[in-house]
């Protein structure tokens, strides 16, 4: 069973963000997608100052078994990458939630995130 906390917001495409205390958004993907991805081997994320909208894709993650393409949650600019993830693609297996989060957000629209799913919803989206 995938881990789904409580305090995030999700997408039915498996990506989450964690509001910050400074208005930003932290963005990844979902225990349950790192888990259906399988070994990731490779990801590829926006640079700092890209804005994009609501469903762009703004990176590709690259599992031993498949290539996905990643979608923005919410409209924004982007304030921070993960680093890390350039020579430690599987911190997103090892821990989605914590040190392989994706990219940090400025939301253009911070009410995006009142229409994404919360944790029951998603839970019972991936059928759990």
């Amino acid at each position: 069973m995938s881990n789904i906390p409580s305090d995030l917001k999700y997408t039915e495409e498996h990506e989450y963000v964690r509001k910050g205390s400074d208005g930003t958004a932290e963005i990844g993907i979902t225990d349950y997608a790192q888990g259906e991805l399988g070994d990731i081997v490779y990801i590829e994320l926006p640079k700092i100052g890209t804005k994009f909208g609501k469903h762009d894709v703004f990176g590709t993650i690259e599992a031993v078994k498949a290539v996905s393409e990643l979608f923005a949650p919410i409209a924004g600019e982007i304030v921070a990458i993960n680093d890390r993830l350039d020579k430690e693609p599987a911190l997103v297996n090892t821990d989605p939630y914590g040190a392989g989060w994706m990219i940090k957000v400025k939301p253009s629209n911070p009410s995006d995130l009142d229409a994404m799913l919360g944790s029951a919803e998603y839970t019972k989206h991936i059928g759990q």
